[in-house]
C-alpha cells in the first residue's frame, strides 16, 4: 500500500500544482489511505478529511488508474470507483489528470 501511495503522490503532485484547481479532491484507497489533491499539490491526508469530492477505489484499481491501464470514466461506469460530492468536479477531473 505504501508503494502505491508514494507513486500516487509523486505522479499527482505536479499535475495538482499545474491544475489551478480551486477545490479539494480526496482519493480514498481501500478505505484506509487518503491522498488530498488541490491546486497546491498532492499529499497524504487523514481518511476523515472533508473535501469537495471523494473518489473511492481499491488499491488494485487505483494502481491501474495510475499506470494508465484503466480509464477513470470506465472505472466509474463499471462500479470500480465510487464518487461522493461535487459531480461537476468529478467530470473535470479526468481532463485535469490526463
Amino acid at each position: 500500500m505504501e508503494e502505491i501511495l508514494q507513486k500516487a503522490i509523486s505522479q499527482l503532485d505536479p499535475k495538482a500544482k499545474k491544475s489551478g484547481l480551486k477545490k479539494s479532491v480526496k482519493y480514498l484507497i481501500d478505505n484506509e489511505v487518503a491522498i488530498l489533491f488541490t491546486g497546491r499539490g498532492a499529499t497524504r491526508a487523514n481518511v476523515d478529511t472533508e473535501t469537495d469530492l471523494t473518489v473511492k477505489a481499491s488499491s488494485k484499481t487505483f494502481a491501474k488508474l495510475l499506470d494508465g491501464n484503466l480509464n477513470s470514466t470506465m472505472a466509474f461506469m463499471t462500479g470500480k470507483i465510487k464518487i461522493e460530492g461535487d459531480m461537476g468536479l468529478a467530470m473535470k477531473l479526468d481532463k485535469i489528470l490526463s
